[in-house]
């Protein structure tokens, strides 16, 4: 018997090998399923359709949010438009009522609503096993062919671009699922205002994605969710086939997320990070880019530039120069143990 699997994502070399072991090629399928390429993207004519699906199973405050926002911002980071949602909530057994359901419903309508996205289909059910909902979400979108941003289209010179900071999603989770912990240390306000973080900066990368699209020749977006930005630059150089040069003093880190990472003792680089979008550009439209979003309130940083694939993944902090520390499985994980 092999070994069990930690909880989080599969290994991304297990994955990889499943992958060229078990999936069929359709010649319609303009980017397929491979590390660090979060949807595909499929050929309809003069629009390509972009698929998503991702569950949301660490959350259980606001579940149904979650679950619209991380599968949006992959439709948008392809520089496509969310469109249609469908949504597979699995509700504990012994637990689930009415009221349950109903709020799940009106998370999922709130947050379609938000997006413009129509919550279009799914599959409801009452099962066993479960402490806690689970919903796995499906989302649907379009973009012109000349619009597609591929996650492997990072070129070596390029700028990388991090708008809000980390880890937006992993300080509201903490917050929101440890909060009787918390407040043993903190001030109901301190509480708040980390738990306001899944709204304000929020977690939807949406709206800076299309600025970024907007703005500049971008050659690849990606969001970091779980993991952490040391997993999406992972991934972001794996896709690619390039190296990455990261510069720790220039990535922001929210005074709150940092309070937190110290009281439970995790690593803020491999905490869930949903909120957060890397981008890779030309460095020359860096400035201009950064402006743009600043002027929309969101904050934006250059915090390294892509290397050739020799150089490998690497961060710089206080002058010394070493391998990005990887991360196996997210760091929230910790909590959950």
């Amino acid at each position: 018997m092999t070994p069990p699997l930690p909880i989080g994502k599969l290994p991304a070399e297990l994955l990889q090998q499943f992958l060229r072991t078990y999936v069929v090629p359709d010649e319609r399928v303009i980017v397929g399923p491979g590390v660090g390429l979060d949807a595909t993207v499929i050929d309809f004519g003069e629009r390509y359709l972009i698929v998503k699906t991702d569950p949301v199973t660490f959350a259980t405050d606001e579940i149904g949010w979650y679950a619209v926002n991380v599968n949006a911002n992959d439709i948008a980071c392809m520089g496509g438009q969310p469109r249609w949602f469908l949504a597979s909530a699995l509700l504990p057994a012994g637990r689930a009522d009415a009221n349950m359901a109903e709020m799940i419903f009106q998370q999922l309508s709130h947050a379609c609503r938000q997006l413009g996205v129509s919550l279009c289909g799914g599959h409801t059910e009452i099962t066993y096993g479960l402490d806690h909902p689970i919903i796995a979400g499906f989302m649907l979108g379009e973009v012109t062919p000349a619009e597609l941003v591929r996650a492997s289209g990072a070129q070596v010179g390029d700028a990388i671009l991090l708008t809000k900071g980390i880890a937006v999603e992993g300080t509201a989770l903490i917050a929101r699922e440890k909060a009787d912990e918390l407040r043993q240390d903190y001030d109901e306000a301190f509480i708040h205002r980390c738990q306001r973080f899944l709204h304000e900066p929020g977690i939807s990368v949406v709206k800076e994605a299309r600025i970024v699209r907007q703005l500049s020749d971008v050659h690849a977006m990606h969001d970091p969710t779980e993991g952490g930005l040391a997993t999406a630059l992972y991934e972001l150089a794996t896709a690619a086939g390039v190296g990455l040069h990261i510069e720790a003093e220039q990535i922001p880190i929210f005074p709150e997320t940092s309070v937190l990472c110290r009281r439970y003792g995790l690593d803020p680089l491999g905490l869930i990070a949903s909120g957060a979008l890397l981008a890779t550009l030309p460095a020359s439209q860096a400035p201009a880019v950064i402006q743009a979003l600043e002027a929309a309130g969101i904050l934006a940083r250059v915090i390294g530039t892509v290397q050739p694939a020799e150089h490998g993944v690497r961060i710089r902090r206080d002058s010394v120069e070493f391998p990005l520390p990887a991360f196996r499985r997210d760091e929230i994980a910790r909590l959950f143990d």
